[in-house]
């Protein structure tokens, strides 16, 4: 009786401790922030990046679908890289700036297997942000155009 009562206790503390999320499907482009040294730029990734889309959406973090978990030999992954992030909200696009903080790989059938991505978002400027948050609270229950498949592009 008392282990339930404090598994259900737990059970509605750790759901109260995350945003809420808000499932939708956007589309989705997310490339890498480059890397930059004093005089001497690094960054290979410049310029590719990865289609795919949102499954769901919070004030803190987005997960999202795509075909790779790296672009090129960089995982979206782990190392605290920050990826840069284009979603296409019904009023226009908005642009942030994520870290993946977990993924999984999902196949879909014998050939095909795409990656769920868990991101936190790090960077979204003032106006941006409250369109996204204006969609989360009025738009997020409807579903978003969904994209024509998710594939990477260079």
């Amino acid at each position: 009786m008392i282990r339930s009562l404090m598994t259900k206790i737990t059970g509605f503390i750790a759901e109260r401790s995350h945003s809420p999320r808000r499932k939708c499907q956007l589309p989705v482009r997310v490339w890498f922030e480059p890397i930059r040294t004093p005089g001497i730029h690094t960054s290979t990734s410049d310029n590719i990046f990865l289609s795919g889309e949102t499954i769901d959406l919070s004030k803190t973090g987005i997960a999202f679908a795509v075909s790779a978990i790296r672009i090129r030999e960089n995982y979206l992954v782990g190392q605290e890289r920050i990826l840069n992030m284009q979603i296409d909200l019904p009023d226009g696009p908005i642009t942030l700036q994520v870290i993946g903080r977990r993924y999984e790989r999902e196949e879909i059938d014998n050939h095909v297997e795409k990656y769920i991505i868990g991101a936190e978002i790090t960077r979204l400027e003032n106006e941006e942000r409250k369109r996204y948050l204006h969609f989360l609270r009025f738009a997020g229950n409807r579903r978003g155009p969904a994209s024509a498949g998710v594939e990477a592009r260079s």
